[in-house]
């Protein structure tokens, strides 16, 4: 095994009376992520609850307080979105950012019935609001000119070919799908996009998470041999937890232990066990998991409503006490070798 880049990615809860205090914290956690040494910080994107709606908008601030970790959103959906617009706030944002941005992508619309007719001016449900949706978006990156070799625009001082302004075209290369079932990770293998997967698959022909999630990698590899893949894990170490936070650990995971036991719902969802205990406890499971075992990229998916010391315990703990057993080193160390 050997986890050659380590990354976190966090919910960037806030209080409903009170957002700015929890999103500034987030951006503070991306901070002390790459003051540890993380290769990478990622942002859920959320809708309708505390967290973040904008993942471009949350980006564009995060790349002005580091300068150096990736920046990532893992995933967002693209049924909400302008596939031209969202386009050019991710460019804009990449290029505030020096081109650190790792885009990921998820198919669908949640919450579609409350927020459909809020999103689309006609009938959103006559939209494609899948896997098309997301090569649009792609395609738009790509920067290709608009109109005819001959079209032009005029703007003050400047004629120019029209096309998706900033362009950067090394930013087509760092999207990522959220890939939970077989067609969808063949889907992006086919797309050329880089796969991400967590702990969340569909069960198909087996009731098995790491079997299922084996398979997943297995058909996205068959077809994309050379992308990037990562994989995601919760990942809790109680070292250097206090009685109570430790405590607080084992309630989180007791309470989605059960749903780890069975296939969920229609879709028969599976879950990954969270990966919580002592930093000898965690490298255990962890070398003995196939699948990041066969993975050289780790993101380590950090609990819904945890708090910031909380957050920055476990980053502490997982990169010095964990991530070594992985075979990862800092990458400014890598640099020197």
């Amino acid at each position: 095994m050997t986890i050659t880049s380590l990354a976190f990615l966090t919910p960037g809860n806030f209080a409903d009376d009170d957002p700015y205090t929890g999103l500034e914290e987030t951006l503070q956690l991306f901070e002390y992520g790459e003051r540890l040494g993380y290769d990478g910080a990622w942002i859920r994107q959320r809708h309708l609850e505390h967290g973040v709606g904008s993942a471009a908008v949350f980006l564009a601030a995060a790349g002005q307080r580091t300068r150096r970790v990736e920046l990532g959103t893992a995933v967002i959906p693209i049924g909400y979105e302008s596939p031209f617009r969202l386009a050019e706030d991710l460019a804009l944002a990449d290029v505030l950012s020096r081109g650190r941005l790792q885009v990921g992508f998820s198919t669908g619309m949640p919450h579609a019935e409350l927020l459909g007719d809020l999103v689309y001016d006609g009938d959103w449900r006559a939209f494609d609001l899948s896997y098309g949706r997301v090569a649009r978006v792609v395609d738009n990156l790509r920067g290709d000119y608009l109109g005819g070799p001959d079209t032009v625009i005029e703007s003050p001082g400047n004629t120019q070919r029209p096309r998706l302004q900033p362009h950067n075209p090394g930013l087509v290369d760092r999207i990522w799908y959220g890939g939970g079932s077989l067609r969808s990770a063949r889907w992006a293998g086919e797309s050329g996009l880089n796969l991400l997967s967590g702990n969340i698959v569909t069960g198909e022909n087996t009731d098995d998470f790491t079997t299922a999630q084996s398979n997943l990698l297995a058909e996205y590899r068959r077809v994309q041999p050379a992308a990037r893949v990562a994989v995601g894990r919760v990942v809790v170490p109680f070292d250097s937890a206090d009685r109570a936070a430790r405590a607080r650990y084992r309630t989180y995971a007791d309470s989605r232990h059960a749903r780890t036991l069975a296939p969920q719902g229609p879709r028969r969802t599976l879950f990954a066990p969270d990966v919580v205990g002592t930093a000898e406890q965690i490298l255990e499971q962890l070398t003995a998991d196939p699948v990041v075992s066969a993975v050289s990229e780790l993101r380590l998916e950090l609990p819904y409503e945890f708090r910031r010391e909380e957050y920055e315990q476990i980053l502490h703990d997982v990169l010095h006490l964990v991530a070594p057993g992985l075979g990862w080193r800092p990458a400014q160390l890598e640099a020197a070798r």
